[in-house]
């Protein structure tokens, strides 16, 4: 690490980090001197992987499995990587199901796990962290949104609703947080080229039949790019923002 990095001496927490997105995110960050703290729920040998890839970069990893539903594991996380790194500076809310059922097969209890795991979890992870970020000085929460939530999707209803959650939860945190030099925004990635973790939760095309204007899908290393942009100084003054990165795929 070097003083010129944008990130030396700042950590930041990603969770849902076995891969694709959030596993570059962690990457990148380290790439600017950020130490990293890394969870998931079930992948170990993913995010292993992860760990070894911020190490090759010359920073600390703290990793575990770690179930963002539960109130108690979240908050000894939190609490560990604060004792094991020295500090929190940056939260990036990335744990997600993917599961599609059709609406006439929905239940209550798979509506309830995709709330659960997407919005709850946002919820209990930067409730958390907050504490943490405040006594460094102020930092940045990112939380990962879903393009279903802003164009609808079949087979997702579930997903939309808690992604829809996940915008309204950042904007009231960026007012709220502002005063503490909390900045708080949501990404939402469009189309990437992303590993699937079953055959179950394999994608299902945009009704609207909808491309990207950019004539490609995208790849993880693009939305991970602009969640470790801004977590840097350089985004000082963006903060309640739904940025999309998805080559043209939705216009809001």
């Amino acid at each position: 690490m070097n003083k010129e990095e944008k990130l030396y001496g700042k950590v930041a927490m990603i969770t849902g980090a076995a891969n694709n997105i959030a596993r570059e995110a962690a990457v990148m960050m380290a790439e600017e001197g950020a130490n990293v703290s890394i969870c998931t729920l079930q992948n170990k040998d993913g995010l292993d992987e992860t760990a070894r890839l911020v190490e090759n970069c010359g920073s600390q990893c703290f990793h575990r499995l770690m179930d963002v539903r539960d109130e108690k594991q979240v908050r000894k996380f939190v609490a560990d990587t604060v004792s094991y790194l020295g500090r929190l500076d940056c939260l990036v809310n990335s744990a997600a199901v993917r599961r599609h059922f059709a609406f006439h097969d929905m239940t209550l209890e798979r509506w309830r796990d995709a709330h659960k795991v997407i919005l709850e979890g946002a919820f209990l992870c930067t409730h958390a962290a907050v504490p943490h970020i405040k006594a460094a000085g102020g930092g940045a929460i990112i939380n990962m949104g879903g393009v279903s939530a802003h164009q609808g999707h079949v087979e997702r209803c579930h997903v939309t609703a808690a992604k829809a959650g996940v915008v309204g939860f950042s904007k009231g945190l960026a007012v709220e947080l502002a005063p503490f030099g909390i900045r708080v925004n949501c990404v939402v990635p469009g189309n990437i080229n992303t590993e699937q973790v079953s055959s179950r939760d394999t994608r299902i095309p945009h009704p609207s039949g909808n491309k990207p204007v950019w004539g490609r899908e995208g790849n993880p290393k693009e939305p991970a790019s602009m969640i470790r942009y801004l977590c840097t100084s350089e985004a000082s003054y963006i903060t309640g923002q739904t940025i999309h990165v998805n080559g043209g795929l939705y216009l809001p």
